[in-house]
């Protein structure tokens, strides 16, 4: 079992590599992994969705504030966690390119939408040395990027080749 997880990692890195694919569930394992939660955290997430990556966010960190632009969403998603007894979230309607600056800093920021460069208010309400998860470029085809806020600035790298929904808000697209 271990060894096929493993193969659909590599597939899944190898594809990306190769020009992208979406946020499938092996997606959300990528960019969760890619956070290198330890438990403590208090994480970011931008785009709540159904409450699916949430959730995972939930049972791995401290507390998560997610932020949804579709309130319809957003009531599905705390129907979702509720349901799960998840109580470590809190859940907001709002424009997630702004991030959510009344509960930053945040150690960990997770965006699930494709903004058109690195959101600068997301990287500032990260903690030194914070990390942020997001997929950035054109609305057809993005780079999945890791981001660490350093003291003298963000340093940046590329996970690879990906294909997201846009970020729409005012830091990000314009419906």
């Amino acid at each position: 079992m271990a060894h096929n997880i493993e193969t659909q990692r590599q597939q899944l890195i190898t594809s990306l590599r190769n020009g992208g694919v979406n946020d499938e569930p092996l997606m959300v394992a990528l960019m969760t992994q890619a956070l290198q939660l330890s438990g403590k955290e208090k994480v970011l997430e931008i785009g709540t969705g159904s409450g699916y990556q949430t959730a995972i966010l939930a049972r791995l960190s401290a507390h998560v504030t997610s932020v949804e632009r579709h309130q319809q969403l957003a009531f599905l998603a705390a129907k979702h966690l509720m349901q799960l007894g998840i109580t470590n979230v809190s859940l907001y309607v709002g424009d997630g390119s702004l991030g959510w600056p009344d509960a930053a800093p945040y150690d960990r920021v997770l965006v699930t939408a494709a903004a058109p460069e690195v959101p600068k208010q997301l990287v500032d309400q990260l903690v030194t040395w914070g990390m942020l998860v997001i997929p950035v470029g054109s609305h057809t085809r993005q780079d999945l990027l890791v981001v660490h806020r350093a003291p003298w600035g963000p340093e940046i790298r590329s996970l690879g080749g990906c294909v997201f929904v846009p970020l729409v808000g005012e830091k990000g697209w314009s419906e």
